[in-house]
């Protein structure tokens, strides 16, 4: 992907040039992580079509860019670009670098949905990734007051239709009378997006609306996934386990888009 799509000539005013910069800057810092040799060979072989790319100064990185046609293959390697030099990298006392944990919750949470909206967009090129906005479905349109209700990613395929609520938090469940649930404030906004959505396409008789809280899988309370019908719709609950190798998220990716959107049984 990268030798078809990502490399250009290089112009140092080019907006696309300056994104290879940050990819190149990137690979090289990988290359000083402790990461497994076979990654490293790989990220070896790629520098060499990056041969005539400058690097970057990573605290001078502006990440303010924008998007047009003909760049929106970077947008997701860009967003993994800026997740890798922010953060996930740490110097040791031996000048190696280690990937760390975590990052800034907030900061992670945003790039954590935006990532799992790019993948959509770029793996499922016919089905309609978004982060849309669902209006209050009213009985008399009286609206002061009520909060936008925006949503992190709604996929539409068809008659089909699923909000995703990404979540990425340090602890994914609470304590509640000694047994662990799901935050109920988390769960309230995912039904009434999904509830609001649905009277919302009332006229279009076959279609079907199904809201997910997707939660970034963490060490301590391991995965898990939950399935529920409230009034109708289907409402999960299930975590995305980030830890794994690029094949394995695909997979768990591919899994939501083929069993809420593309009617396969998994």
């Amino acid at each position: 992907m990268l030798k078809g799509q990502l490399i250009c000539t290089y112009d140092e005013f080019s907006v696309d040039s300056y994104m290879n910069r940050i990819l190149k800057t990137t690979m090289n810092y990988l290359l000083k992580a402790k990461i497994d040799s076979d990654r490293k060979k790989a990220l070896r072989k790629l520098l060499v079509y990056f041969q005539d790319v400058e690097t970057l100064d990573i605290h001078m990185i502006n990440w303010q860019m924008q998007f047009d046609r003909n760049s929106q293959s970077y947008r997701m390697l860009i967003a993994i670009c800026f997740l890798v030099l922010k953060g996930l990298l740490q110097t040791q006392s031996d000048g190696s670098l280690k990937i760390v944990d975590f990052l800034d919750e907030q900061h992670m949470h945003h790039l954590y949905e935006k990532f799992i909206l790019e993948y959509y967009r770029k793996e499922f090129p016919y089905i309609s990734a978004d982060a849309s906005q669902i209006s209050w479905q009213l009985d008399d349109g009286f609206s002061d007051m009520l909060p936008i209700m925006q949503t992190d990613i709604m996929l539409n395929y068809e008659e089909r239709v699923l909000i995703i609520d990404a979540k990425y938090y340090s602890h994914s469940l609470q304590s509640q009378y000694d047994r662990m649930t799901a935050y109920s404030s988390n769960l309230y906004q995912i039904f009434t997006y999904v509830k609001n959505k649905e009277e919302a396409m009332r006229n279009k008789a076959h279609e079907k609306v199904a809201g997910m809280l997707l939660y970034a899988q963490t060490e301590e309370e391991g995965g898990f996934e939950k399935n529920y019908s409230m009034s109708g719709n289907p409402i999960s609950i299930k975590t995305l386990d980030l830890g794994r190798d690029f094949d394995s998220i695909r997979t768990q990716l591919d899994g939501i888009a083929k069993k809420y959107l593309l009617g396969e049984s998994l």
